[in-house]
This record gives C-alpha cells, sequence and structure tokens, in this order.
C-alpha cells in the first residue's frame, strides 16, 4: 500500500493522529473541531502556560468554552505539549503560528521557519504538512518544501504538503472553524487529495485550488478587499465631514440598491490580527518583483491615519466647550480591536491613548474585555469599572470599541460629550455627540 493510500485509510477511519502547531486564536479551534471528528489531537505550543490550560480543559480562546474544551481533554482525544519530539508519531501537521510584520514593513518568517525546521526533525515518510499561517504568496513553496522535502523524500508520494489559509473571525457567533469553506492547494495532485480529505472530515466544504501559491492569494484578497473598502469609506467619510454630509445616511441609502454595492462602515482606523497586516504581505512580495501594489499602499496611509482624524474631533469637541486637550479628562469606550473580543492587536485605541496622552490628556479607558493594556513600554493601563461617576468626571467619552454589554443609555444620560467613532448613536440622539 502506498503512503498516500495508508493515510487515506487512516483518515476515513479517524484513526490518523493531527498534531496542531501553535495553540492561538487559530490553532486551538482548530485541534477541538478535529477532535469533536473524532481524531485524538495533540498540540504544540511554546507558551507553558497555554499548555498547562489545555490539558487542565480551560480555554484562553473566547470562541472556545471551557466546557467544550474539557471534555475533549477527558475523554483523551486531546492534549497539548510543548516539545515537538511528541509529533515524531502523528500523520498530519497544521502549521498555526504568528506571522506579524516587522517595522520595517516586511513580513517576520521567524515562527514559520522555526517550526518548519523543528517539524523536519520529526518528520518521516506519510506525513501531511499544511501550512495555516497567513503569509506571502510562495512562503510554502519556497519555506516549508525545502526542509520538510528534502533530498530524500519525494512530494506526493513520501511526504505530503499543502497550504490552506486559516479564516478565523474571533467573536463571530454565526461562522467558525466547521461551517467556513476550507481553501485548499497541495503542491501535488496527491497532495491536495490528503489534504482536502483530512478537512473534509471536518470542515462543511473544501475548496480546492490549483497550488499552495493559489491558496496563499486567495487569502491575502479577502483581506486586502475589505481594506481597500473600508480605506476607501474612511476617505469617504473624511469627505462627507469636509462637506457638511451624514456618511451614516450616504452609506444607508446607497444600501439600498439590491445589487453592485457593498456597505463597509468608517471607524477609528483598523486593528485585529489580519487586515491591518496581511495585504502588506503581497505589497512586500510584489516590491520584490519592481511592482508598486498603489491600492493597498494608499488604503493603509488612509486607514493608520484614522486616530488622528479622531484626535482632531475630539480636538475640536472641547475646544467648542472652550477647553483644551492638556489637562481634560477623557475616557475611552472600548480599547479591543472589534466588538465583543478581548484582542488589542492593531487596536486603533491604543494609538488614540497614545496620542492624547502624548498631547497632555488626563487619559482612562473602560473594556469589559481587556483588563490592562500597555502602551508603551513603562506605560500600563488598567481597565476602570463603568459607573456613572466615570462617565460624569470625564470633559470627553470616546467610544473606539462598541461592546454589546456597555450600557449606552447611560453613556448618552452621563456624558457631557461624547465623541461616537462607531455610530452607535444616530441623529437627534444629543446635542453632546459628535459623530465621524
Amino acid at each position: 500500500m502506498t503512503y498516500q493510500k495508508e493515510l487515506l485509510a487512516k483518515i476515513e477511519a479517524r484513526t490518523a493522529q493531527i498534531g496542531i502547531v501553535g495553540m492561538g486564536y487559530v490553532g486551538l479551534p482548530l485541534a477541538v473541531e478535529f477532535a469533536e471528528a473524532g481524531f485524538c489531537v495533540l498540540g504544540v505550543e511554546v507558551a507553558p502556560e497555554k499548555v498547562a490550560q489545555v490539558n487542565a480543559g480551560r480555554s484562553y480562546i473566547a470562541d472556545v468554552p471551557d466546557a467544550r474544551l474539557a471534555d475533549l481533554v477527558a475523554a483523551g482525544r486531546l492534549r497539548a505539549a510543548t516539545c515537538y519530539d511528541e509529533l515524531r508519531t502523528v500523520d498530519a501537521i497544521s502549521i498555526c503560528v504568528p506571522t506579524p510584520l516587522r517595522k520595517t514593513g516586511d513580513p517576520d518568517m521567524s515562527y514559520i521557519i522555526q517550526a518548519a525546521q523543528s517539524i523536519a526533525q520529526v518528520r518521516r515518510p506519510g506525513m501531511l504538512i499544511v501550512l495555516e499561517s497567513t503569509t506571502y504568496p510562495g512562503t510554502t513553496e519556497e519555506v516549508i518544501v525545502p526542509r520538510i522535502a528534502g533530498d530524500n523524500l519525494t512530494l506526493g508520494e513520501d511526504v505530503f504538503v499543502a497550504y490552506s489559509p486559516e479564516r478565523i473571525d474571533p467573536g463571530n457567533s454565526d461562522f467558525a472553524v466547521r461551517n467556513t469553506p476550507k481553501v485548499v492547494g497541495g503542491i501535488t495532485p496527491a497532495c491536495s487529495q490528503v489534504a482536502t480529505a483530512l478537512y473534509e472530515s471536518a470542515v462543511e466544504r473544501v475548496v480546492q485550488v490549483s497550488s499552495p501559491t493559489a491558496a496563499e492569494m486567495v487569502k491575502l484578497l479577502e483581506n486586502t478587499f475589505r481594506a481597500v473598502n473600508i480605506g476607501l469609506v474612511n476617505e469617504m467619510a473624511l469627505m462627507c465631514d469636509k462637506l457638511d454630509v451624514d456618511v451614516w445616511e450616504v452609506i444607508q441609502a446607497a444600501a439600498s440598491k439590491p445589487f453592485g454595492y457593498m456597505p463597509f462602515y468608517p471607524g477609528p482606523g483598523l486593528g485585529g490580527h489580519c487586515i491591518p497586516v496581511d495585504p502588506h504581505y503581497l505589497s512586500w512580495k510584489l516590491k520584490t518583483l519592481n511592482y508598486n501594489a498603489r491600492f493597498i499602499e494608499l488604503a493603509s496611509e488612509i486607514n493608520t491615519s484614522m486616530p488622528y482624524y479622531v484626535l482632531g474631533k475630539i480636538t475640536e469637541a472641547l475646544n467648542n466647550l472652550e477647553r483644551s486637550v492638556r489637562g481634560s479628562r477623557v475616557v475611552i469606550l472600548g480599547v479591543a480591536y472589534k466588538r465583543d473580543v478581548d484582542d488589542v492587536r492593531e487596536s486603533p485605541a491604543l494609538d488614540i491613548l497614545s496620542l492624547l496622552r502624548q498631547r497632555g490628556a488626563d487619559v482612562c479607558y473602560h473594556d469589559p474585555h481587556v483588563p490592562q493594556v500597555h502602551l508603551e513600554s513603562d506605560v500600563m493601563l488598567r481597565s476602570q469599572p463603568f459607573c456613572h461617576d466615570l462617565l460624569r468626571s470625564a470633559h470627553c467619552v470616546v467610544i473606539v470599541t462598541d461592546h454589546s454589554a456597555t450600557d449606552w443609555k447611560a453613556v448618552r444620560r452621563h456624558s457631557q460629550l461624547i465623541v461616537d467613532t462607531r455610530h452607535v448613536f444616530r441623529n437627534g440622539d444629543g446635542s453632546h455627540i459628535i459623530g465621524l
């Protein structure tokens, strides 16, 4: 029996053992899904505290309830470890490690390279290796394949390599791993077949593309589409402001068109692990080919300028009350990058907090999901309890993240001045409310 047929038979019988490298917001939900599909799953994570929490059945990811994780751990279907050596016995490995940007704007590939090198020490014939981390087109073939295949294994016969981009949307209760279609691109047709069989065992629909590079490009197109359209609507908000037109009214009316238009909404800036970062992988790659990704660069310029625009709104609103930013008490409501999550990566709230501090404001924040934030190396702020006194003490309350748990009626009633960047309040809700 060939390695391909043997692996396919194990997947069908649910006797294949699955390894997940990186047990973060992508890896843990994926591990849970495979375990619930009947596989035994081993998660490898460099953070010992996460390993301890998984093995104790305690989730640190909001989208994975403790009870769901604990049941799988108790049944012996899911466990975690810090050592790559334990992956020697698994049949398939999904790499779900971070791929941040360096300060210079180029991708930091160190996590992927380290994972690939570590897997190369334990891989054996008959394994499937799938990269899920978002990265630039060509990564699977340029970084993963040389380290996994080496000189003694034939791709598509002895070892199988594919790319399948993660599509996790934290906080989305409608779409999770199981019901979000999975894109798969293998190095060879056999690689695609094996990877497709694995994901079909845990995901409702798998979409095959011709190559790992095409699959890598799919993820970048998805998030570049969002980044560019958010940049467009943010610039529309700036233009409407100069024209003294309500941008929210314009968007609502435009959304009545049943074809040819998809509504996007302005905000204080981009945040999160994907949209502010992923398009730059593509832009960086194209620069190596002497091509300038102009839409990406322009959208990034507009989106990263939005915290400064919000600062201008705060300054103008305080000036109208004959106050300067310096010495004013400003309360920020919400510092997570989006509603009802605890993730502050790339959150525009951090920029707004820092800008206000630099201009001498007395700033604090409330966020029910984020107990503390670090602004600079020596500056840490803690979330303040939500209460009427907090609102009344502020010269200006700034809505940056519209968490559903916030009592917005109390915010409107007890705040003397509100800068609303999320359209929580509508026109006519109060003359003390300033929108984008």
